[in-house]
């Protein structure tokens, strides 16, 4: 089983659209979607739900106001300002349980809080997919990203799958770090901007630090062709293999708005890129 991950310095570059049809085009392979905070991969593969369990993680003080002798004691230790009247406000508590530790009379729960729901589903390209959502505000969504990894290793190993594809989050921070961590490869999807040159030198410098083989591809590459030589050229002094060059189609959006992966939709210039890049990638030794 060959582990690739597809990420992007920043959300909008097309990744989820490239991983889709990558998906398509690689048969029945195992899928997980570690954009956890804005998961839409099933927007465009369909997964039919077989199981979901609701992710707990962190805690949050909770005041027993039958128990509680109003002694203020925890709303003075509290360094979050998160206990006013004898009331937690969950929104401000960190978690950190001082007050827990200190109340005299032990009046102060601390449960863990229940912060996303993740599942098991089949896709319409006949394999699995983990997929997760936190709840808005929720926090540990490294951790999340990481189960969902954890969950869809153990399925593709099971059914001996070829690939485990995984959509991974934008940017380099801690759910970045937790979806590319000990995998096999990760395919970076830039843009032709400048602003794409800059978040891409720093997933290249994060790839780099984990020693994680790194392939490149430029999406809409048509627009600024000199900027897609010089990401280019930075991704081979990072050491990175440029795999493709995805110019624009219209045929993209179109296949969005069927929530359809585009190789599904179209043979147009975007599609046929992306079949070339996929056999650029069987081909790379990772």
């Amino acid at each position: 089983m060959k582990e690739l991950v597809i990420i992007s310095g920043k959300g909008g570059t097309g990744k989820t659209s490239i991983t889709a049809s990558l998906a398509i085009l690689a048969g029945t392979p195992t899928l997980a979607d570690c954009d956890v905070d804005a998961a839409d991969l099933h927007l465009v593969l369909e997964p039919t739900v077989q199981t979901s369990e609701t992710f707990t993680s962190g805690r949050a003080a909770e005041i027993r106001s039958a128990d509680c002798t109003q002694c203020g004691l925890c709303e003075r230790i509290c360094r979050f300002d998160a206990i006013t009247d004898f009331t937690v406000d969950p929104i401000r508590c960190e978690g950190c349980g001082a007050c827990v530790e200190f109340c005299p009379v032990g009046a102060i729960d601390f449960p863990e809080q229940h912060c996303g729901v993740w599942s098991v589903s089949i896709t319409r390209c006949g394999g699995a997919m983990v997929h997760a959502r936190m709840f808005p505000g929720a926090e540990n969504s490294g951790k999340l990203v990481s189960l969902v990894r954890q969950k869809a290793r153990k399925i593709a190993e099971t059914e001996h799958s070829e690939f485990l594809l995984v959509d991974g989050p934008p940017g380099i921070g801690c759910p970045v770090i937790a979806s590319i961590t000990g995998a096999d490869a990760v395919l970076v999807v830039s843009e032709p901007t400048l602003s794409g040159e800059h978040d891409l030198r720093r997933v290249l410098e994060l790839a780099a630090h984990f020693k994680i083989p790194a392939m490149v591809c430029v999406n809409k590459w048509d627009v600024n062709p000199v900027m897609t030589q010089r990401i280019e050229d930075l991704a081979k002094e990072f050491g990175a293999t440029p795999v493709g060059r995805i110019p624009y189609d219209g045929a993209v959006t179109a296949a969005q708005v069927q929530a359809r992966a585009f190789v599904e939709e179209s043979n147009g210039g975007a599609a046929q890129a992306v079949r070339k890049m996929w056999g650029e990638i069987c081909t790379t030794n990772f």
